[in-house]
């Protein structure tokens, strides 16, 4: 309960502040871009935190995200409400079509990995093909139609809300096609893999406008035109989801798997637990997060370049997530918005411009620092209280107090490191 009031809290001294003018256009877009970076930094600790593959690719999912809803909104702005069918129900469309695959290949026994990564990406294909050929031409003037139904505003934000929908889906079907074959590689490698689908995204990125199809984008100069909608609320709630999401995901069963494959891949293997697809599952949410944080982040710049996506980027979720702890999600929350306070906020007030080029010496001593001082991170093993427990313990029910020492309660996600009992 003090957790959902400090929040509420939170969300009305900052929309006062906004609201009043207290709070410049430049304090209000570092803590839009703290909300994105925790968004983007929280889907990372899932995948190496509490599933244990280490992955670099997180802003290129960011970047898909943020790409998929910017087009959405440039278009619509335009009278052109194609993206809008593409993103969103070819999004729809490619995921039915892949569980009917599911479905037929759960038919055959040992199917190799590369055929599933083969259909699954033909039906991708086939279903956003589908949907440029037959529903854009029918589905295009119906949700213009109702959407002008509403007040110009209601319909923008209408039409935002299902910009980052379709954003978010967008990079969750990547990470899908992308992680059936790399997640079959190990750690190390599978973090080498993902920093090259970061850079292989960054370069189709510079090259929307000739290899792409999509000349608004203006490839290496830069998408410019996309309209300014993210607000407070918007961010707020996009977070607050974010969170509320991974809470309830890590306390279920699937979450519990999903920690086990960080502990010991054999051993989960061993009692049942579908390995492969606990990987695939953690990846896709937290590619997910990402999207759906690049969405908010593309409609508070409105503007976007490929150089904001570069690998080198790809690091600041990474060091957020190892600076707050792994396997913390107070510690990623904390970190995140402190990580953006500082480095884009007060130090770039308050130091000498050219200063940006000494983070790349501070980065990595600080790194060593933690490493040598504070391995477990900032913030340890701590969780607050309404992330560490399940939902009947908050409410009163079994918080596990009564089980025995060294039993560690159904509720409560041990810290990376510490094995499950």
């Amino acid at each position: 309960m003090l957790t959902i009031v400090g929040a509420l809290l939170v969300f009305i001294v900052v929309q006062a502040l906004l609201s009043f003018g207290v709070l410049s256009t430049f304090w209000r877009g570092i803590i839009y871009w703290g909300a994105a970076i925790t968004m983007v930094a929280l889907g990372l600790n899932l995948i190496y935190g509490f599933n244990g593959q280490f992955s670099l690719g997180q802003y290129g999912f960011y970047a898909i995200g943020a790409y998929a809803a910017a087009d959405v909104t440039w278009r619509w702005t335009r009278a052109d409400p194609s993206a809008l069918v593409v993103v969103l129900f070819g999004s729809i469309v490619a995921v039915l079509f892949n569980i009917g695959v599911a479905k037929l290949m759960s038919r055959f026994y040992r199917v190799n990995v590369m055929a599933h990564f083969t259909f699954y990406t033909l039906a991708t294909i086939l279903a956003f093909a589908l949907t440029v050929i037959l529903l854009v031409p029918v589905l295009g003037p119906v949700m213009t139609g109702v959407l002008g139904i509403f007040p110009t505003a209601v319909s923008n934000q209408i039409v935002f809300f299902l910009a980052l929908l379709g954003g978010a889906a967008l990079a969750g079907l990547a990470s899908f096609l992308f992680g059936i074959p790399v997640l079959e590689l190990g750690s190390d490698y599978f973090g080498i893999a993902t920093l090259g689908f970061t850079i292989i995204v960054k370069v189709l990125l510079d090259n929307t406008d000739t290899i792409l199809p999509f000349p608004e984008m203006k490839g290496a100069r830069g998408m410019i035109g996309i309209p300014m909608w993210t607000t407070w609320p918007w961010v707020f709630g996009s977070l607050v989801l974010v969170v509320l999401v991974m809470r309830n995901l890590l306390h279920s069963t699937t979450g519990r798997a999903i920690v086990s494959v960080r502990e010991d891949e054999r051993a989960a293997e061993l009692v049942g637990i579908d390995v492969a697809s606990s990987k695939v599952l953690a990846f896709v949410i937290g590619s997910v997060f990402a999207g759906l944080a690049g969405g908010i982040r593309a409609h508070d710049l409105a503007f976007l370049h490929p150089q904001s996506f570069n690998f080198i980027q790809s690091f600041n979720p990474l060091i957020i997530v190892v600076l707050g702890g792994l396997g913390s999600m107070t510690g990623t929350v904390f970190t995140g918005f402190l990580w953006i306070f500082l480095l884009e906020g007060l130090l770039r007030l308050y130091l000498p411009a050219g200063f940006e080029t000494w983070r790349f010496v501070v980065y990595p001593l600080v790194l060593l620092l933690m490493m040598l001082l504070r391995p477990e991170g900032l913030m340890g093993r701590y969780e607050i209280p309404f992330l560490r427990q399940r939902l009947p313990a908050l409410l009163g029910g079994d918080s596990g107090a009564d089980k025995a020492p060294g039993e560690v309660p159904s509720g409560d996600i041990p810290p990376a490191g510490e094995v499950i009992a």
